[in-house]
């Protein structure tokens, strides 16, 4: 019998690169029915009998992964980040979690940058004007100069800074782990949290989601914040306290936001919504035809490695 990879991430299963990877090996592909992210019951329903499984937003809890075991050798996420997946009861089972890093940081990266960009020229709003019917134009301001703060210094957060550079904005970053190469080549200041946070004109934020960062900002950090500054978000939704963000952006303590991600997707009756200074994109940061195309072909040779009996190169520890 031929085995089976339950192909769960939707962009996966667009990418011809990738599938023709597993094609190549001989494995029968089952593909997401849904148009959207599976849910937990749906999961556990297919997957029995599986041997690997391809995931992008799906609810990969332990119930799914206990109803693929022991069959199921190996779950490979279409991205970097893995907080939808229980790591914890894979590693019970034996079965690795493994990620794509680096695939998508350029694509995600340019969202950033496009947003804050957007942001700051008020793009999205001229256009909506000018399609009403009116023609007004919004003064905004040059970039230039201007004091771009990073949380989080990692693949994704390095390029935006090699863009910030060429834009010649002074870039200030927060990372346990401060990288030489940026200070030396992209004049990257590295300053304590409440610092970065404090004195950006831009805070862009691509930190992952964990105990020490879930929250980081909120009601007290957004008003230490410039009243001129803009929040730009395409890293994980539970980093921003969204009621705060709300009150912080309907009473004038930051300028604006741009969101890419959320606490709870899709985004529904939310009174973020109801503000003209924020911009909201669907969690598409990696929706670029190249991110994709890197990001499956790292999960779909995963795949292949594990079921081949060899060790996985990108596995979460």
């Amino acid at each position: 019998m031929p085995k089976k990879v339950l192909i769960a991430a939707r962009s996966f299963s667009r990418s011809k690169e990738a599938k023709a990877i597993l094609e190549a090996q001989g494995y029968e592909l089952i593909l997401n029915p849904y148009d959207r992210p599976m849910t937990e019951a749906e999961l556990v329903e297919m997957i029995a009998g599986v041997d690997a499984l391809v995931a992008g937003n799906d609810d990969v809890t332990g119930a799914v992964i206990a109803a693929g075991a022991p069959d199921l050798k190996i779950i490979a996420k279409h991205g970097v980040g893995y907080n939808n997946i229980d790591v914890s009861t894979a590693k019970q089972y034996g079965i690795p979690v493994t990620v794509a890093p680096g695939a998508n940081s350029q694509s995600v990266a340019e969202l950033a940058f496009g947003l804050l960009l957007a942001c700051v020229r008020s793009i999205p709003q001229m256009d909506c004007s000018i399609r009403a019917g009116s023609w007004d134009r919004v003064t905004g301001y040059e970039v230039g100069g201007k004091v771009l703060g990073i949380v989080g210094m990692g693949n994704i957060g390095g390029e935006v800074a090699k863009r910030a550079c060429g834009f010649n904005m002074k870039i200030i970053a927060y990372d346990i782990y401060p990288n030489p190469e940026f200070i030396k080549n992209y004049g990257v200041t590295y300053l304590p949290l409440p610092e970065v946070i404090a004195q950006a004109d831009f805070l862009s934020l691509h930190a992952p989601s964990t105990p020490g960062t879930i929250g980081i900002i909120n009601r007290t950090t957004l008003r230490t914040m410039k009243k001129t500054a803009f929040l730009i978000n395409t890293a994980r939704g539970d980093l921003v306290n969204e009621e705060d963000l709300y009150e912080a952006l309907s009473s004038g303590i930051i300028a604006g936001a741009a969101l890419d991600t959320f606490a709870k997707e899709p985004l529904e009756n939310s009174p973020l919504l109801t503000l003209k200074n924020i911009i909201v994109t669907p969690h598409a940061g990696a929706a670029t035809h190249e991110g994709v195309i890197r990001t499956g072909l790292i999960g779909a040779g995963e795949v292949v490695r594990v079921l081949s009996g060899q060790a996985p190169h990108y596995a979460v520890k």
